[in-house]
């Protein structure tokens, strides 16, 4: 059904990468949304008004702000896919994470409302109209927000949309809440005990709870995250497969919406080769890494000593030595500088985040330590830094 649903509405829907294609995809899976979330609305509404029901009702109106987000989903995937201009150079697709956000408020205000209504229920408990009919029609429910999360799933993950992902989020808790209510209303009909109130905070908490849940997944492109490290080696791979290249580091990947990058990352280039040369290398690899990744990427070249088989030499024992302190320290930018007492080996150090403050500063103590082992004449120049890349 959903790949029915693709090949029919969206055109050349294998490219989705392209704005245009994905903004299909975004404005098909809303209307579909829109139309599943109204017809649930309407059923689980009259199944609420027959049985009385604060969990049935609240579970209408989730479904009718999730039709609500939908129209937002809607609006603000075509926002998203306006091209860049003066005033935005990078586009517009941040607006489907503002978009996913005002979602995750409208899921939490449902929650708030139905949980003080949910209480009201507990305090003065009203009697429920049992109806097989009606229950049927709140299983048939579940079966269309499984299809739901299902399809908002696949879709999300084939586009990278956050959005997608939120509502397949959202269905899914859709689920779980319209199967406790369907539970509570078998539970009364066969013990006499009314816990409907009781259900509808639960029904409430959990709303509420995806809806924190839609909201944290969407601040984190806002606000900037680490970088994914598949798509760290996806990046430092395509810029290190080029001849020329004898390394990479300080990669940051800054993000303007789903199908949008813009990235910078330091090329290690041979110091022995003209400068003319490495340039023309890092131009290829700049504009092959638009067409090929949709990246823009920035590479800055630091050149690296390779005739010199001492400086080479010094450079692996001092690796050697943070791989036995840590093995996920790196050390990047290394120079030998001789004096008449002492060899100043400079060189940049990558750590985890975790080093912070007192820790970080015995971290440096340790390394400067080992390294004068190697040699009593080794003075190291550190400049540690953190790294961008997501610990997995």
């Amino acid at each position: 059904m959903v790949d029915f649903l693709v090949h029919k509405f969206v055109n050349d829907y294998e490219n989705t990468e392209n704005a245009k294609v994905r903004t299909s995809y975004g404005v098909m899976a809303s209307m579909v949304g829109i139309f599943c979330n109204m017809l649930l609305f309407a059923g689980k509404f009259t199944v609420g008004l027959i049985l009385r029901s604060v969990s049935v009702l609240a579970d209408a109106f989730n479904n009718l702000s999730d039709a609500a987000s939908s129209v937002i989903g809607f609006v603000g995937v075509k926002m998203a896919s306006k091209p860049a201009d003066q005033d935005h150079p990078f586009g517009h697709g941040r607006i489907e994470y503002i978009a996913a956000l005002i979602v995750s408020f409208l899921v939490i205000e449902v929650g708030l409302s139905f949980l003080k209504t949910a209480v009201g229920k507990i305090r003065e408990p009203e009697e429920l109209a049992f109806s097989t009919v009606s229950v049927m029609v709140l299983l048939a429910s579940i079966g269309v927000k499984l299809w739901m999360a299902y399809f908002n799933r696949k879709l999300g993950k084939r586009i990278h949309s956050s959005v997608m992902m939120a509502t397949a989020t959202d269905a899914m808790g859709d689920v779980v809440t319209t199967s406790a209510t369907v539970l509570s209303l078998l539970f009364c009909r066969f013990t006499g005990i009314n816990i409907d109130g009781f259900v509808g905070v639960a029904v409430a908490l959990v709303v509420m709870w995806a809806g924190v849940g839609i909201a944290r997944d969407t601040l984190e492109p806002l606000i900037g995250k680490a970088v994914d490290p598949e798509l760290y080696r996806q990046i430092t791979d395509f810029v290190e497969s080029y001849e020329g290249i004898l390394g990479s580091h300080d990669l940051i990947v800054h993000n303007y919406g789903p199908t949008r990058s813009l990235a910078s990352i330091h090329a290690e280039v041979p110091n022995d080769v003209s400068i003319e040369i490495s340039h023309e290398i890092i131009d290829k690899i700049e504009r092959e890494a638009a067409k090929k990744l949709g990246i823009f990427l920035v590479i800055h070249m630091d050149p690296v000593e390779v005739r010199d088989d001492r400086v080479t030499n010094v450079r692996m024992k001092v690796t050697d030595v943070l791989k036995e302190i840590d093995d996920r320290l790196t050390l990047h930018d290394f120079r030998l500088v001789d004096g008449e007492q002492q060899i100043n080996l400079i060189f940049d150090v990558v750590v985890p985040f975790a080093y912070q403050g007192a820790e970080l500063k015995q971290l440096k103590e340790d390394i400067s330590e080992r390294v004068s082992l190697l040699d009593t004449r080794y003075q190291c120049v550190m400049t540690m830094e953190k790294g961008y890349v997501a610990q997995g």
